[in-house]
């Protein structure tokens, strides 16, 4: 069905906006700055922001949708939460020169459908506390784990294609996004078993959770098989895990494989277990995924400075998160140079009654400290973002004190 004149003429508007932002001069120049942090060279600490409470941002109307298209409404949505980012709290991001529009890509999923129970204190937030019910009990619940088929409509992608020349054409180019691969196996079992119950027969069954861990490798490794037959890996994205990704030696193309691809890898609930069972029960199946890959963005919001020499030992990877739970000192000092450190600032010093610039400047110096001094390359990325308390000026302010202290050094 053709685009209603009313979507196109939204569409078109916004389009032109962004366009106008993609093409200052200081995008090129951040850019270049990028690439040159991203492949080691002397450069400043690097400041970014995303998974923000958007619910408590539109205060104005500023933020609403207005075409009914499901897909491009999507878009539209993308649209306006870069241009709001850019124009009220950039810090190092990067426009790029074209609109990013995701390709028509279709998961069968693992057979298993996770069985949650949300509770929501704000119900325009899509942030909730979570139980799940335990779907894996015995050994022989393993056999409903199937390797998810991928499909790429393509009929659709020529549609979408079509629309986006008539939409786009004589204002901004604009090209097709793929995958960015999600390794974070744990991830999916959390909700699949609960986070307990993993705790549990980690240590009763391990048996049961070694073979639950090749299922999901064997399944990762047949996702990434079927991508790379259909091509579906994004090269030209520069976006992995909310970091800036633009290095020298990558290749952009609308449809490449893994090998030319970022994809990102964690294990956020084993912050509470040992060291040695996140070298066997994470690390040692990673190991076989992640050579798949050209680049690894490793960690979340898992502690891992305690368990550096074996997460930096994994292959290809190029930025290690250190969450708000690491020690930002022993985790500097025990990263390799050859690897980034990809701090993540406590969001809680954004749900405060009341905002401390103070506590916020000194937090973000300590990083940039430990770092300076363990001779790291740092990006600090504030993500996670539950509450602003309704006072989106926070996150303004919390940009500009972030690119002041980077530009500090």
């Amino acid at each position: 069905m053709a685009l209603s004149a009313k979507d196109t003429e939204r569409l078109r508007t916004l389009a032109q906006k962004y366009a106008a932002i993609a093409a200052l001069p200081q995008q090129k120049e951040r850019r270049a700055g990028w690439i040159r942090f991203n492949m080691l060279e002397n450069e400043r600490p690097r400041a970014l922001m995303d998974q923000i409470p958007w619910n408590e941002l539109n205060v104005d109307g500023c933020l609403d949708c207005h075409v009914e298209d499901p897909y491009w409404r999507g878009v539209e949505t993308w649209l306006l939460q870069e241009m709001y980012k850019w124009d009220h709290m950039p810090c190092d991001m990067v426009v790029d020169p074209y609109i990013k529009i995701p390709r028509p890509i279709h998961s069968s999923g693992w057979g298993l459908d996770a069985k949650v129970k949300r509770l929501l204190l704000d119900n325009t937030s899509d942030v909730a506390s979570q139980a799940m019910e335990c779907l894996i009990n015995d050994p022989e619940d393993l056999e409903k784990i199937h390797t998810p088929t991928l499909t790429l409509d393509k009929t659709r992608q020529e549609e979408i294609a079509q629309e986006a020349d008539c939409l786009f054409s004589g204002i901004v180019p604009w090209r097709f996004t793929g995958m960015i691969m999600h390794l974070g196996a744990w991830d999916t079992i959390a909700y699949w078993m609960g986070v307990e119950n993993c705790y549990i027969e980690l240590m009763d069954r391990p048996e049961m959770m070694h073979a639950l861990m090749e299922k999901m490798t064997q399944g990762y490794l047949g996702q990434i098989e079927q991508a790379n037959a259909l091509r579906l890996f994004d090269t030209q994205i520069h976006y992995c895990h909310c970091s800036q990704t633009y290095r020298s030696d990558d290749v952009e193309q609308p449809d490449g494989t893994s090998h030319d691809a970022w994809a990102f890898g964690l294990a956020q609930l084993f912050t509470s277990v040992s060291p040695s069972v996140t070298r066997d029960f994470e690390c040692a199946y990673m190991e076989r995924i992640f050579p798949h890959f050209k680049h690894i963005y490793y960690g979340c919001c898992d502690r891992l400075d305690d368990r550096m020499e074996i997460v930096s030992r994994l292959p290809n990877v190029r930025k290690i998160s250190c969450s708000p739970w690491s020690h930002r000192e022993a985790f500097a000092e025990k990263l390799p140079k050859s690897i980034i450190m990809s701090n993540k600032p406590s969001p809680a010093m954004l749900a405060t009654t009341a905002f401390d610039e103070d506590a916020v400047r000194a937090d973000l110096r300590r990083t940039i400290d430990a770092a300076r001094n363990n001779g790291v390359h740092l990006e600090m990325i504030l993500k996670d973002i539950s509450t602003v308390r309704y006072e989106p000026q926070r996150l303004w302010r919390y940009s500009q004190i972030a690119l002041e202290e980077c530009m500090k050094g």
